[in-house]
């Protein structure tokens, strides 16, 4: 991957940074909004996500790398439990997703994806966690996820 293949990567994420409302739906549980905030870091070359929640939520911190191989992107998860996983990230926009389909840092009792969309004014994403315990096994709903851009507005000025 070339550099201009590389800044043409890390500028399709621009439209992540800023500070968002974070809605969670768990099954009999009433969980009010989380926040959290995507920024550029270290020259704007690895995008940060910063995210705070009330429980069961936990708090969390992840960095999103351009993969030099592959120009797709890795997420590194970082969270308030001690937990650590490694994501294989796609993002082209509009669609965002997230899969763990091996053993990183973390044992892979069961494999995870997340799917979101970005809506039409760039201010809302809508998605969901699933989850499956068996390569061959269907996915499963996890729990839906949205994303919705907070009126404190961007934290850095795009790059």
């Amino acid at each position: 991957m070339d550099a201009t293949a590389r800044q043409e990567a890390l500028k399709r994420l621009d439209v992540l940074v800023g500070e968002w409302v974070v809605e969670a739906e768990f099954p009999g549980l009433e969980v009010p909004p989380g926040r959290c905030v995507f920024e550029w870091s270290l020259d704007a070359q690895f995008l940060v996500q910063r995210s705070e929640a009330p429980r069961p939520v936990p708090d969390s911190m992840s960095v999103i790398a351009v993969d030099p191989e592959t120009g797709g992107y890795t997420q590194h998860y970082f969270d308030s439990r001690g937990v650590v996983r490694t994501y294989a990230m796609a993002f082209d926009g509009e669609v965002w997703q997230l899969l763990r389909e091996s053993p990183d840092f973390s044992p892979l009792s069961f494999r995870q994806r997340f799917v979101g969309r970005i809506g039409d004014d760039g201010d809302t994403i809508r998605g969901a966690w699933e989850k499956r315990t068996d390569a061959s096994a269907d996915w499963e709903l996890d729990f839906p996820l949205s994303y919705r851009r907070s009126s404190a507005g961007a934290v850095d000025e795009p790059r």
